[in-house]
């Protein structure tokens, strides 16, 4: 049986629910999802401290992207140096 997957939507939603005041372990018998799930979705939604309004998610996205783009530059560089020579 493999991993459910659930959209970044519908774990914001239940980390919503949690800060206005449902328990963790309501939210887990009525969604079917683990405690330890919810918690990890609580901390990744909370605000960074040091980063301004950015949640825990939204700094692994930036971070992701700019490892992104770092790639890019290096096969530009790499291509920039072979069409140099020719």
């Amino acid at each position: 049986m493999g991993k459910k997957r659930y959209s970044p939507d519908f774990k914001l939603k239940l980390v919503n629910q949690y800060r206005l005041g449902t328990a963790v372990s309501k939210l887990a018998s009525e969604y079917g999802i683990s405690e330890v799930t919810i918690y990890k979705w609580i901390k990744l939604y909370a605000p960074v401290d040091g980063v301004g309004d950015m949640t825990k998610a939204e700094v692994l996205a930036v971070q992701k992207e700019n490892e992104r783009l770092k790639q890019e530059v290096e096969i530009l560089k790499k291509a920039m140096t072979i069409f140099a020579t020719k």
